[in-house]
């Protein structure tokens, strides 16, 4: 009995091929026990490439599995199959035949956009990740991966508006500023520019912190909430950022999205939300 020959599939799109590749699978797992040699040809966005994928597959006596979403490839890819007897499959056509039909208006044809959405939000969760693992002073040896590094005294909302943050993509970090004990050699070694500090006037500062030893009903912090104790601290940590060169946002009395704003602005960092 000859022996059966492994069949070829080329996946052929003008992104990366991922979709692709996942409807094959998704249709290949039905034919248990047989296999087939994939061949990814990705950013295929040009009349001549497709000719060229075409022949190619031609000679493999393969079949190809497409995802190309501008009109001039996308006829060049059905003419020059024909021509050559290459089987394929269009798998975004029969959806944007339907989509049509659905929203009466013309497609963008633009490659690369689904990509473009994945890597935003892979960009978020990765910024999220580095935010939670690198909260209130934590894994300091890993600072300078951060976009921006937050810092400030206790409850000046350093920890919200780096999550705040995280949620736009940015990879952001925060270092407590502690009265009288030297910041981390770590932080120091940064490059000012990367520093944003926020500041907090005493009497807000007050009015958090009761809150906060409220809902925890941590009733002996008395140094935490002693009036001359907190105004030292608030000094302390304007002259760190004084000295070296830290600049800083006024957060007293703004929202979250506006200190958030304002360290971008500082920082001349873009974030992947509207703001």
């Amino acid at each position: 009995m000859p022996r059966r020959r492994t069949p070829r599939i080329f996946i052929v799109s003008d992104g990366r091929g991922d979709t692709a590749e996942q409807v094959l699978k998704a249709a290949a797992v039905q034919f248990q026990g047989r296999a087939y040699r994939a061949t990814r040809r990705a950013a295929v966005r040009s009349a001549e490439e497709v000719q060229r994928v075409v022949q190619e597959a031609a000679r493999a006596k393969a079949a190809i599995f497409y995802t190309l979403v501008d009109e001039e490839t996308r006829g060049t890819m059905r003419r020059a199959a024909a021509r050559r007897l290459v089987p394929t499959v269009d798998i975004l056509g029969p959806c944007f035949n339907a989509l049509d039909d659905q929203f009466h208006s013309a497609r963008r044809g633009q490659p690369g956009l689904l990509y473009d959405m994945e890597r935003d939000r892979l960009k978020r969760m990765e910024a999220i990740d580095y935010t939670l693992r690198h909260d209130d002073g934590q894994r300091i040896h890993e600072l300078s991966r951060a976009d921006v590094v937050l810092v400030g005294v206790s409850r000046a909302s350093k920890s919200s508006t780096c999550v705040y943050l995280a949620f736009a993509g940015i990879r952001a970090a925060n270092v407590p500023l502690i009265p009288r004990i030297e910041p981390p050699a770590k932080l120091l070694a940064l490059d000012p520019e990367k520093v944003i500090g926020l500041r907090i006037n005493v009497d807000r500062l007050l009015i958090v912190r009761e809150a906060r030893v409220r809902d925890l009903d941590h009733t002996h912090l008395d140094t935490y909430l002693e009036r001359r104790e907190v105004a030292r601290e608030v000094l302390w940590a304007s002259q760190l950022m004084e000295r070296h060169g830290w600049r800083s946002v006024e957060a007293s009395y703004l929202a979250i999205e506006e200190i958030a704003r304002e360290v971008m602005r500082l920082r001349g960092l873009r974030g992947e939300r509207r703001w």
